[in-house]
């Protein structure tokens, strides 16, 4: 099967925590990260999730926001550092491209925020992903 989305990790479940609709599945990359994905009980169930499961992390590029520092004091569950590798602008929205240990991820933000941010090849972010933004697959 192929997909549109580009960013896919792959990793290794660590705990599923079940509830009476959702489920949260950590899920250690494997470049050693930590990401926690948020999906219905029935997806969990469905893919048969347990410690120790191989799956993928799959993120749309237009989910993924990007600082140049960690965040405090904010919901998003998953604050993956890396280092911007390139960019793509154009008029209105820009796609920028970050190494992440283990792999590589594509964010899709508006060209004024790179310019705000003072992003180029080489700058030190974080990609923010919430936990409801990533779906899993089994590997």
């Amino acid at each position: 099967m192929s997909l549109s989305i580009r960013n896919q990790l792959p990793g290794t479940v660590t705990a599923v925590t079940p509830g009476e609709v959702m489920a949260t599945v950590k899920v250690r990359l494997t470049g050693g990260q930590d990401l926690t994905a948020a999906i219905t009980l029935e997806a969990a169930e469905d893919l048969g999730l347990a410690a120790g499961s191989a799956v993928r992390a799959l993120v749309k590029s237009t989910e993924i926001a990007l600082a140049t520092a960690p965040v405090e004091r904010v919901s998003i569950r998953n604050q993956l550092p890396g280092t911007v590798t390139g960019i793509a602008a154009g008029g209105a929205m820009a796609s920028v491209k970050i190494a992440v240990e283990g792999g590589e991820l594509t964010s899709a933000i508006t060209s004024e925020s790179v310019t705000d941010l003072g992003l180029s090849a080489g700058s030190a972010v974080f990609a923010l992903i919430k936990s409801t933004e990533v779906s899993l697959a089994t590997a």
